[in-house]
C-alpha cells in the first residue's frame, strides 16, 4: 500500500496511509546498498510503499529535499526532508549567534535542490543597541541578494502572526541551529503541536535539542494530511552544522545567486574566482558588490571537495 511518511524517529518511521491508516514501519535493508549514501533512506515527506509486515520497500521519486552531510560519517548525508514547498531558516543574531556560513551553507544546498528559502530572524526582544544594527545589516544583505526576511520575538509573538500567509497550502520545513526557538515558534503557530522547549546553556549560550526527531505538524488543528491545499511544518532537530554534500566544484557558483550574476563577465568559462585574472568575481568582493562573508562562505563550500580535510561542524 501507498503511503506518506509524517515522522521519523531513527529506525523507525510512522506512514499516514492513502486509506488513512497509521503505521509504524521499518526499512528494508537493501535500501542501504541501493547507492543511497544517506544515514536516513527515508525521510519525512517521502511517498512511500509499504509492504508485508510493515516493510517499507519503495521510495517515489522525490520532487526535492534538503540534504546535508553527515557530521560523524563524512561520505555520508542526512536527508532534512523531502517534498517541501519552501523553508523556513529560523536565525539569531545572539543567544546564540547564527553564524553567516551556516546561513550560506544551507541556502546554497536549498538552492541546488530547488528549494526557496525565508530567513526568520528570531528573539528581536533580547537585542540591544549593537545587535539590532548587526541584525538590520543582515538583512539588508540578503534582501539585496533575492531573499526574503521576516523579524519575529516566538517568546513574545511579535511577528509571528504575519508568518501565517506565507505558510497557507504548503509543505514547509522548519530549519536553523539548536536553541534559535523552533519549538518556541511552532507553538505560537500550532498551540496543539506542544512542542518542548529549553533554556539556552548559559556556560556556551548553545541551544539544547529539545526536538529528537523530524515530524510533519497540521497548522490547523482541523487539518488531515489527505486534506488537499492544507498546511503542513515539517520540524527537525536543531543543528550546529551544515555540511555540503556532493556539490560538485563547478556548479558551486551557480548555488550563490550574486556570485553568479558576475561570473557571466569572468574572463575564463572554468574560473574558480580564487586567482584567476580576469575574474570579475574578484573585483566584485574587492569593489564591495559582493560580501565578504559570502565571498568566504563560497570558499569555505570550495574547501570541502578535500576530502581528507577535517570537517569542523559548519
Amino acid at each position: 500500500m501507498k503511503g506518506l511518511v509524517i515522522k521519523n524517529t531513527g529506525s523507525w518511521y510512522t506512514v499516514l496511509t492513502d486509506d488513512g491508516q497509521l503505521l509504524d514501519c521499518k526499512v528494508k535493508g537493501n535500501f542501504r546498498i541501493k547507492g543511497i549514501r544517506s544515514t536516513n533512506p527515508v525521510a519525512v515527506g517521502d511517498r512511500v510503499t509499504v509492504g508485508e509486515g510493515n516493510w517499507i520497500t519503495e521510495i517515489e521519486d522525490r520532487r526535492n529535499y534538503i540534504i546535508r552531510k553527515s557530521i560523524n560519517l563524512s561520505k555520508q548525508s542526512h536527508i532534512l526532508a523531502a517534498n517541501v514547498d519552501q523553508a523556513l531558516l529560523v536565525i539569531t543574531v545572539s543567544k546564540p549567534e547564527t553564524s553567516t556560513t551556516f546561513i550560506d551553507r544551507f541556502l546554497a544546498s536549498a538552492e541546488a535542490y530547488r528549494v526557496p528559502v525565508i530567513l526568520i530572524f528570531n528573539k528581536v526582544d533580547l537585542l540591544n543597541d549593537d545587535e539590532l544594527h548587526y541584525q538590520q545589516m543582515m538583512i539588508d544583505l540578503y534582501e539585496t541578494i533575492g531573499y526574503e526576511c521576516r523579524v519575529i520575538s516566538a517568546e513574545t509573538g511579535d511577528g509571528v502572526e504575519a508568518l501565517r500567509p506565507l505558510l497557507e497550502g504548503k509543505i514547509t520545513l522548519l530549519s536553523g541551529n539548536s536553541g534559535v526557538g523552533k519549538s518556541t515558534l511552532i507553538n505560537r503557530l500550532v498551540p496543539h503541536a506542544n512542542q518542548r522547549t529549553a533554556d539556552i546553556s548559559d556556560a556556551h549560550q548553545t541551544g539544547m535539542h529539545t526536538t529528537t526527531f523530524s515530524e510533519m505538524i497540521p497548522l490547523e488543528s482541523h487539518s488531515t494530511f489527505n486534506t488537499p491545499h492544507s498546511s503542513f511544518l515539517i520540524d527537525t532537530p536543531g543543528i550546529k552544522g551544515f555540511g555540503t554534500f556532493d556539490m560538485e566544484r563547478e556548479e558551486l557558483t551557480s548555488y550563490f545567486k550574486e556570485i553568479f550574476e558576475f561570473s557571466k563577465q569572468c574572463r575564463f568559462s572554468d574560473c574558480t574566482h580564487t586567482h584567476e585574472p580576469g575574474c570579475a568575481v574578484l573585483k566584485a568582493v574587492e569593489d564591495h558588490y559582493i560580501a565578504q562573508s559570502r565571498y568566504q562562505s563560497y570558499l569555505s563550500m570550495l574547501d570541502d571537495k578535500d576530502e581528507n580535510k577535517y570537517r569542523e561542524a559548519y
